[in-house]
């Protein structure tokens, strides 16, 4: 990917790649050499090695798909390359490869110049860095309370018309 392309579309709503398993729809948060950082909804902070994205899509119509608002004192980590990323994420429960038979979730234990650690269960994984396509760790943005007390109440606001409903069905038989 152009890092020239990818710079125009910090702050927007993209998909990354068409579909599969390591295809998410996000906020561009910022573009370095040879890796993105995207928040998702779902995933929190995901940060993409370049080289193995295929596309990256923009929805003109609808430009607030996720809604995503970042607070003011959001932090995330941020390096000048890929393995600086990696280095800061040592010892942290990360997620990598999200999806696919490749997803690999644990806690990087070592990073080095051709290859990373992680203990994951009871097995300690090598992975080679040029086969790392994307990797998360657990910074995900907190959904209001007042978010959570809507839904909680729309959800039994839902609830309790389905009883009025059913109740009203076995009166009328």
């Amino acid at each position: 990917m152009n890092k020239k392309m990818l710079l125009s579309l910090i702050d927007k709503e993209v998909k990354v790649d068409r579909g599969g398993p390591e295809s998410r729809v996000g906020k561009l948060l910022s573009v370095q050499e040879d890796h993105f950082t995207l928040l998702t909804a779902d995933d929190g902070v995901i940060y993409y090695n370049t080289q193995h994205i295929k596309s990256l899509t923009i929805n003109t119509k609808n430009q607030a798909q996720l809604g995503i608002e970042i607070p003011r004192k959001f932090e995330y980590i941020t390096a000048d390359d890929f393995k600086g990323v990696l280095g800061k994420l040592a010892l942290r429960w990360v997620k990598i490869n999200r999806g696919g038979p490749e997803t690999l979730e644990g806690v990087m234990d070592y990073v080095d110049d051709d290859y990373i650690t992680i203990v994951s269960n009871e097995e300690i994984v090598r992975i080679s860095l040029f086969h790392i396509r994307n990797i998360s760790y657990g910074v995900k943005l907190e959904v209001p309370k007042d978010a959570n007390a809507k839904a909680n109440a729309n959800a039994s606001a839902n609830n309790q018309a389905k009883e009025k409903s059913s109740n009203s069905k076995k009166d009328s038989e």
